[in-house]
């Protein structure tokens, strides 16, 4: 997106090229070392016997879809950074609906259960990777044929930005894994409770997950012109969408808290904890979506390593403390209590510092031109 917006089409197209490579390769590493070392994995969350069995089951079917989902989302970014909003959510759509579509198919018609699901949701890659490929290399010719040579000229630039982006990544699941971790000694029904919480975000919260990505190459355009007026104005409007849609998602969440409950035929203590989540710790997410921009300032400006430490201050300091005294205080209530409040601390000081980045780039840009 810098190189667009400095007018230097030609590595742009590069610098497209080199990264859908290293999505590729570094995945199918990735993936590789999932597969193999998902028992012990699944171990140390506190998975046993027919449930680690059939976790085991579905990661083994699933890791392979990876490497094309990899593809798919590094070409969606490709389109996003070249304007083509439209055809990039043809890709995520795609895997979605296909997955859908599918997914009663394979599970029950078929038989295959646990399996199934896997099954549809790497036919959905599939699909979305065929769309994504075409979209990148046919409708807007940005992809050169693939040479190590270029991977290897390109990888320092990418690499600045990937390794922080991938530490960023892996923040999210540490602290989910931990917060199920602290979960599970109130029993069954706390779990269940948690899985559908993790279930239902994404479907309330997908556009501010969206964010990051919607944001991220309107500010490296405008980076790359030095317009940084811009920059900024991306940074306000990012944050005004993240609190209206979350005000307006919490408030359905909270009409139609029960009846979501009933939808994923909650019992007991389940129903308590995700009418909880439902009723006061929904409209946490504004500021998580807050962070998503601020991230994505960060990583387009040329500062990625305070994306990765934002993200990691939030899913230890900002999850880790608040989570266990929440638990000693009110249970599994409790535990999503402690995160919400991490997650505005950090996402309040995330933003802080992203507009301090551009007021501080800006002023050195103009200083150097008045010189």
């Amino acid at each position: 997106a810098r190189n667009l917006g400095a007018g230097q089409t030609g590595r742009a197209r590069d610098f497209a090229t080199s990264a859908l490579m290293f999505s590729l390769v570094f995945s199918a590493a990735i993936t590789l070392g999932i597969a193999l070392g998902s028992g012990g994995m699944l171990g140390l969350l506190g998975a046993q016997g027919e449930a680690k069995r059939l976790a085991q089951l579905f990661i083994w079917t699933l890791t392979p879809g990876y490497i094309l989902l990899s593809g798919a989302v590094c070409c969606s970014f490709i389109l996003r950074g070249l304007g083509d909003a439209k055809r990039a959510m043809y890709i995520t759509l795609s895997a979605a609906i296909i997955t859908a579509l599918v997914d009663p198919l394979f599970i029950f018609g078929f038989g295959w259960g646990i399996q199934g699901a896997a099954a549809a949701n790497v036919l959905g890659y599939v699909v979305s990777f065929g769309i994504a490929i075409h979209g990148v290399s046919r409708v807007h010719n940005f992809i050169n044929p693939m040479r190590l040579a270029g991977l290897r000229r390109d990888l320092p630039a990418i690499w600045a930005i990937a390794f922080p982006a991938i530490l960023t990544q892996l923040a999210t699941p540490f602290a989910n894994a931990y917060i199920t971790r602290e979960v599970s000694p109130f029993g069954d029904e706390a779990v269940a409770a948690s899985a559908i919480i993790g279930r239902l975000i994404p479907v309330a919260f997908g556009m501010i997950f969206s964010l990051s990505g919607s944001v991220g190459p309107i500010i490296g355009q405008n980076f790359g012109a030095r317009k940084f007026d811009r920059v900024r104005q991306t940074l306000k409007d990012g944050l005004i969408f993240s609190a209206a849609y979350t005000a307006v998602t919490s408030l359905l969440l909270f009409i139609f808290r029960h009846e979501i409950a009933e939808a994923f035929r909650a019992s007991g203590r389940t129903v308590d904890i995700v009418v909880f989540f439902c009723t006061f710790i929904a409209v946490s997410w504004a500021f998580a979506g807050a962070q998503f921009v601020a991230n994505a300032a960060f990583n387009n400006l040329g500062r990625p390593n305070l994306s990765t430490g934002f993200n990691w201050a939030k899913a230890t300091a900002g999850t880790i403390p608040f989570a266990m005294v929440g638990a000693q205080v009110s249970g599994p209530e409790g535990v999503l209590a402690g995160t919400a409040i991490g997650s505005v601390i950090f996402g309040i000081a995330s933003v802080f510092a992203a507009f301090r980045i551009v007021d501080g780039i800006s002023s050195t840009s103009s200083n150097r031109s008045t010189s």
